[in-house]
């Protein structure tokens, strides 16, 4: 068996891997962040459970820890006592970006983790099945229910050779992206493999399965064998080490090899993380800004790098550099051993730990600027400033672009590497609630801030429907396209204020229009190219349509933690038979959807009857998804 099949096979509560499209598995852990987080267990405290039922599950604050207005602040506190009640560890802003963070102090190998963050697959750097979803299934998850994926088709990913200098981990995935992009990968699992894995440390498989989100796979997983077992007795968890090794001879869907010695410094271009171009094609490119950080590349690990490039030296006089390190013990360890001191003095601004720039909450670039960042994502406008340039890149060339203020190869001039600390510092000072994780405490009273609201329900999904499609999008339009987040995040627990920002950056009309219909009686429906609902898992992209009366998705195809939000909240997952079909419907185009419940109860195939024709589409749903989607929603099902 592969690493992949032994953690799942030990998990699997519902399905046969050898014959059902969809399996349900134990859930041990759970994560949630602030941004959705809120609403994970609003839907929770809805379900009536006296406390979560999990091994541990952890509350992170570290998106929107800067607080201007009363919103995230109220949110906070809600979060807080929301943990104190039902036996959630809670982890106070400030204190770190949740992946970094729960890599540190609670991943476990062997275990299953599911977070409402399409990152959490970090975990897959230490032997965890980790997997991204959606705050509802956060909360189920948390009450003691299975979670369901596709049944998994996996991928072996052969390391071999050693990386050279100048070449990190984030040149890895960049090269796994390259060959296989941000689309065409749902149901599938990554697992990484070959003699080269025992050259790369954890926080460096930690980089390279938190960017797997970005391919849209289900997961990435490691080994977890002696490096591992080093990383967790660093951190005083000894006891937490499993070994998880692929049998010899475990067979693969598919294999692809990379040789780690002939790798060379890659970035992803605007817009897309599958942009893929060599650094040496970009060398000399005038910078304005480097961010350095997110969940991604803000271990100790990588700020240390950064901090051997700058020594003794000064950042470029016209470029602005930001550093976010990852957590606490990140920031203990800099400034123990100088390197704080170091950035300092070079030039650049010391930044929370939290995710901040990454989801454009501040330090957005200027008009027209070009930023580099060690981040995941560089959407269009996900910085705050659409007409800026992301390019996405290792902590070793920013850190050598800081000191030119022009894209340079690490290579020419590298660092020593970092080697993998012996001990790290514990502090778990702002962890709270450690003592009664599992239980809670009784008689705690839940604040709630004016902001928060209560969660809709859908209603039970219509046999037919007059319909009108309120938007028709392109291809890769991401779950930021959808709901943006940034500064708008702040209204995350309120969804009628929320949903007036769907769809905002494609059609600022889009809530009034949806709106209209739905007051006349008309459905809509949303139309859509290849891959819709990249990105995060952001349940609002669904939830906050569902409240605006969007009943149906039409798209060539949909990304998995999307389709499933989608589903989850009673919209109907279509895609279309024929692609060709996409050009037959236009934005504002009225239609019938005859028979859409018994086509659900069925074989999912529904025929549209709009003014150029007719089109062919067909939801693919297994026997659970159709009774949520007929409820209106899993809430709505419970």
């Amino acid at each position: 068996m592969t690493v992949a099949e032994k953690i799942l096979a030990a998990h699997l509560v519902e399905g046969d891997p050898a014959k059902d499209r969809e399996l349900g598995i134990k859930i041990d852990q759970t994560l949630t962040q602030d941004a959705t987080g809120t609403m994970a267990y609003l839907q929770f405290e809805s379900m009536g459970v006296a406390r979560v039922k999990t091994d541990v599950s952890v509350s992170y604050v570290d998106h929107n820890t800067v607080q201007i207005g009363f919103e995230n602040a109220d949110d906070h506190d809600f979060l807080q006592s929301i943990a104190r009640k039902y036996g959630v560890i809670y982890s106070k802003a400030g204190n770190g970006i949740c992946h970094q963070l729960h890599l540190e102090r609670f991943g476990k190998p062997g275990t299953t983790l599911l977070g409402s963050d399409s990152h959490t697959p970090t975990g897959g750097g230490i032997g965890q099945i980790a997997i991204g979803a959606g705050g509802i299934d956060v909360a189920v998850a948390m009450a003691g229910g299975a979670f369901h994926i596709p049944t998994p088709k996996i991928r072996a990913i052969v390391l071999k050779g050693r990386l050279g200098k100048g070449v990190s981990a984030k040149d890895v995935i960049l090269k796994v992206l390259s060959q296989f992009g941000t689309k065409g990968n749902v149901g599938w699992i990554f697992e990484y493999t070959g003699p080269g894995v025992a050259t790369l440390d954890v926080p460096s498989r930690a980089t390279i399965a938190n960017m797997g989100a970005e391919l849209g796979v289900t997961t990435s997983v490691f080994p977890s064998d002696a490096v591992t077992r080093q990383f967790l007795a660093a951190q005083g968890r000894a006891k937490d080490f499993t070994e998880i090794l692929p049998d010899r001879g475990a067979k693969y869907d598919d294999t692809f090899t990379i040789d780690l010695s002939s790798l060379e410094p890659l970035m992803a271009a605007p817009h897309s993380p599958g942009n893929i171009v060599t650094v040496k094609s970009m060398k000399g490119t005038k910078v304005n800004q480097i961010m350095i950080g997110s969940c991604t590349n803000s271990s100790y690990r990588d700020i240390r790098t950064v901090a051997l490039y700058l020594k003794g030296r000064h950042v470029a006089d016209d470029v602005e550099v930001g550093i976010a390190c990852g957590s606490r013990q990140v920031v203990n360890m800099l400034a123990k051993d100088g390197s704080l001191a170091i950035l300092h003095s070079a030039g650049c601004r010391m930044l929370e730990n939290a995710c901040g720039f990454c989801i454009g909450a501040h330090m957005s670039p200027r008009t027209g600027a070009v930023s580099l960042r060690t981040n995941n994502r560089n959407f269009e406008g996900r910085s705050g400033t659409k007409s800026a340039g992301i390019y996405l890149v290792s902590p070793e060339t920013a850190a050598a672009s800081a000191l030119t203020g022009r894209v340079e190869l690490p290579t020419e001039h590298p660092v020593a590497r970092v080697p993998s600390p012996r001990k790290f510092p514990v502090d778990d000072a702002m962890f709270l609630y450690r003592a009664t994780a599992g239980r809670g405490v009784r008689g705690t009273e839940i604040v709630r801030g004016p902001n928060i609201a209560p969660v809709p329900k859908g209603e039970p999904l219509a046999d037919s429907l007059k319909a009108a499609c309120a938007i028709k999008a392109g291809d890769k339009i991401t779950t930021d396209h959808i709901m943006p987040a940034g500064a708008r995040l702040k209204y995350r627990s309120n969804i009628p204020e929320y949903a007036k920002f769907v769809f905002e950056p494609c059609d600022p009309g889009f809530h009034d229009k949806c709106l209209a219909n739905k007051a006349a009686g008309i459905a809509n429906v949303i139309v859509a190219g290849e891959s819709y609902g990249q990105g995060s898992s952001r349940e609002h992209a669904a939830l906050c349509p569902m409240y605006l009366g969007v009943k149906a998705v039409v798209a060539k195809s949909i990304e998995r933690i999307h389709r499933a939000n989608l589903i989850n909240f009673g919209i109907v997952p279509f895609e279309f038979e024929n692609p060709e079909d996409y050009g037959k419907i236009e934005a504002g185009d009225r239609f019938e959807l005859k028979g859409l419940r018994k086509a659900v109860e069925g074989d999912g195939r529904l025929v549209f009857k709009t003014p150029k024709g007719e089109i062919r589409a067909v939801a693919r749903l297994s026997g659970r998804e159709k009774h949520i989607v007929l409820c209106g929603g899993l809430l709505a099902s419970l």
